[in-house]
């Protein structure tokens, strides 16, 4: 059985070496596509591609805009040659015992494996509360993403731009709407998911504009004994930014006053849905 991770990214240099040495060991390939970054994902890349020669396929790629992406997701695929595809996005960092569990559940009866993780907001010392989830499969609903697809699906395809993209089968039918009795959901949190807090470095507009979409807001804290993921502790080139670094007393207090109104605008939401 062999795995192929897609690993597209734009301005992603405080998390990404983190993210592909979580798994690299653990999959048989990765495509590693940069569209675009200006600050040091490509840097970082290209030693993750030094490294690890065999296993990391890194490219340079166009993307004028959000159709692009799109494409590029579809190029990925119609070049990818296993049995199971893997989406790895460049800010989620995986615990050994999460990648490994999850592909020891692989076999040939599944299509989709739905992993859930822990939303970090703030700092890497804090995480979301589970209803402020809002993906939902075969009604639940909380912090998970279809993570493993089975390159069975007939017609398997990207569609749609991207924010709103998905992956569908020969008929139009997404993926999470195919037949539940082929999904299983893994019990564990399997990895750290940095989505909403900075993500690059970097200084230029496109990066400020992209952090102006973090969310200010204070979750619940990890216990003091947490189990971080491992690759947190590997060694790793001296220009890679520590991921312990704690929020900045202005983000604090811009979450402090934004906490309440999230969860009670949660609360109104997940009525409204009948959640």
């Amino acid at each position: 059985m062999s795995i192929w991770a897609h690993t597209l990214v734009k301005n992603e240099d405080k998390y990404l070496w983190f993210t592909v040495t979580s798994v690299v060991d653990y999959v048989d390939r990765i495509l590693l596509w940069d569209t675009g970054s200006t600050d040091d994902t490509i840097k970082v890349a290209k030693e993750l591609k030094r490294r690890y020669l065999e296993r990391i396929d890194f490219r340079q790629v166009v993307q004028k805009d959000i159709y692009d992406f799109t494409l590029t997701r579809q190029k990925m695929l119609d070049q990818t040659q296993a049995d199971w595809l893997m989406i790895l996005d460049g800010d989620e960092v995986w615990w050994e015992e999460g990648i490994k569990e999850t592909i020891k559940s692989l076999n040939s009866n599944l299509e989709t494996v739905v992993t859930p993780h822990y939303n970090v907001v703030g700092d890497v010392f804090y995480y979301q509360e589970e209803t402020a989830g809002m993906y939902k499969i075969d009604n639940r609903r909380g912090h998970f993403n279809i993570r493993f697809i089975s390159l069975k699906i007939p017609g398997l395809h990207f569609e749609k731009p991207h924010g709103t993209q998905g992956l569908f089968d020969k008929d139009g039918i997404l993926i999470q709407n195919r037949d539940k009795a082929k999904r299983i959901f893994i019990d564990k949190k399997c990895y750290l998911h940095f989505t909403n807090v900075p993500r690059s470095t970097g200084r230029d507009v496109f990066v400020s504009k992209r952090k102006m979409k973090i969310k200010y807001e204070i979750g619940n804290n990890f216990p003091k004994d947490f189990y971080y993921p491992e690759a947190f502790f590997k060694p790793a080139p001296s220009y890679i930014t520590s991921p312990w670094s704690k929020m900045s007393s202005d983000f604090a207090k811009k979450a402090m006053f934004q906490t309440p109104l999230r969860k009670i605008k949660r609360r109104l939401f997940r009525s409204d849905v009948g959640y």
